[in-house]
């Protein structure tokens, strides 16, 4: 039909489209990220060190499971977590918007959908930062294997695509901790609006980027917005040296590479796997 033709040729225009309103009150800043010091905080860090913090005093795993609403990342962090206590290891997880501090006032800007773009990225960066101090650091100081459901990735994808300055949000997150592996499921929007709306029988606001003005039809909002994030997806991953996955294949599938990988980093050597009866539905 002439409109999805329309719609089609729109996915070849820039990232951030030009009629992206930006942000009211003052110009977005242009921090430059922070530069890694000399004490090897590199090696931990995406620039500085957190202040007190001790290399000697990890001796847990910090495990990233990145990709784009649809990509079966939830399901993937379910069935991890019970192959990896059916081996014997402690897990935390963590994900978006699970911080005490700030977790449920996120909730609640995005449910009225009226929040501006910069405050939107700096309370999820309080969030995140809220998590690593009182969950992820304490967990990986035990010993334990933190999986996370995204990371900061999520969150400068989606900043930059909305037209916040990329060294802005990277200096935002130069005291990220570096995940020990990073996996990517890699799936096309059209895959990930079908899981998503027979999952839920429709697609939130903020997954359709509704509120950046793509498109009056959500299916081609939504396309063009997580098309948008996969691109941003696909620069990271050559940068940070992702582990990328084929989020299409079966759940099985996926998870099978998952556990020999993570089996590698932690010296699992029989990464055999049967979900129990609780989690069977997701075996699929």
């Amino acid at each position: 039909m002439p409109d999805q033709e329309k719609e089609k040729e729109k996915l070849n225009a820039p990232t951030v489209p030009a009629e992206l309103p930006q942000a009211t009150g003052a110009p977005l800043p242009s921090a430059k990220p922070a530069a890694p010091s000399e004490d090897g905080a590199a090696q931990y860090f995406y620039g500085e060190a957190l202040v007190g913090f001790d290399p000697s005093e990890i001796t847990g795993n910090l495990i990233v499971i990145e990709g784009m609403d649809g990509s079966g990342r939830s399901t993937q962090i379910a069935l991890l977590q019970e192959w990896l206590e059916s081996e014997g290891f402690a897990v935390q997880t963590s994900g978006l918007r699970r911080s005490y501090l700030v977790g449920r006032d996120i909730d609640e800007l995005l449910a009225k959908n009226a929040v501006t773009r910069l405050t939107l990225s700096l309370m999820y960066a309080t969030d995140f930062f809220d998590q690593v101090e009182h969950r992820v650091l304490p967990a990986l100081r035990s010993g334990t294997v933190v999986l996370a459901d995204r990371f900061i990735f999520t969150l400068v994808a989606r900043g930059v695509v909305r037209g916040i300055n990329r060294d802005y949000l990277n200096g935002l997150y130069a005291m990220a901790l570096r995940p020990h592996l990073t996996f990517w499921l890699n799936v096309r929007p059209e895959t990930a609006f079908a899981r998503e709306f027979k999952k839920a029988q429709a697609i939130s606001y903020w997954e359709a980027g509704r509120d950046m003005s793509l498109s009056h039809d959500l299916y081609w909002s939504f396309i063009r917005y997580q098309t948008m994030i996969k691109r941003e997806f696909e620069v990271m991953a050559k940068r940070h040296s992702f582990i990328e996955l084929d989020g299409e294949a079966s759940v099985s599938a996926v998870n099978k590479q998952l556990r020999q990988r993570i089996g590698e980093q932690l010296g699992i050597r029989a990464t055999k796997y049967t979900p129990s009866a609780a989690l069977a539905h997701l075996w699929r």
